[in-house]
C-alpha cells in the first residue's frame, strides 16, 4: 500500500511537468522559436522523466515508511536522512522541480520549457533555504551534523 501511495502521489507531478513542457511549447509557436525533435533528445527527456519519477517513489516512499507527511503545512517531527537523503537533502526537488520538469522540455523538444525549467530553480532554491532554516530550529545539532554530510541538491 505504501508503495502504490508513492507511486500515485507522483503520477500529478510528472503531469504538471508535461503541462510546463505544454506551456513551452506554445510559447515556442507564439514567439517563433523552433522546437527540437531528434532521437536523441527523446530518449534523454524519457531517461530524466524516469529517473525523477523514481527518485520522488523513493523518496516519498521513505517518507510514508516513516509514517511522515509529504506535503505538510506544519514543521515535521522527523528528520529523515536515510533513502534518497543520504545522498541529496532534496531529492523531491531534485527529481520534480530538475529532472522530471527537464526531461518533459526535452521530450516534448521546447526551448522555452527548458528555460522557465531553469529560471525557476532559483525560486526553488530560496524556499530550500527558508526550510533550512526551519529545520535547524527544529532539529538544531541533527540538521547541522546531516547538513555538514549531505549536499543541498547533488
Amino acid at each position: 500500500m505504501t508503495f502504490l501511495k508513492s507511486l500515485l502521489h507522483n503520477v500529478g507531478v510528472v503531469l504538471v511537468g508535461l503541462g510546463v513542457a505544454d506551456a513551452g511549447t506554445r510559447l515556442d509557436l507564439a514567439i517563433r522559436i523552433g522546437e527540437f525533435h531528434t532521437l536523441a533528445a527523446t530518449i534523454a527527456g524519457c531517461l530524466l522523466l524516469a529517473l525523477g519519477f523514481s527518485i520522488r517513489v523513493w523518496a516519498t516512499f521513505t517518507f510514508y515508511r516513516h509514517r511522515v507527511k509529504v506535503i505538510s503545512l506544519s514543521p515535521q517531527s522527523t528528520l529523515i536522512t536515510s533513502g534518497p537523503y543520504r545522498f541529496t537533502r532534496n531529492p523531491l526537488y531534485l527529481g520534480g522541480n530538475v529532472f522530471i520538469f527537464s526531461g518533459a522540455a526535452t521530450l516534448l523538444g521546447s526551448p522555452s520549457a527548458l528555460l522557465l525549467t531553469a529560471l525557476h530553480l532559483p525560486l526553488i532554491d530560496l524556499f530550500i533555504r527558508r526550510e533550512e532554516r526551519q529545520l535547524e530550529r527544529t532539529f538544531g545539532e541533527q540538521w547541522l551534523g546531516y547538513r555538514q554530510h549531505v549536499r543541498r541538491w547533488l
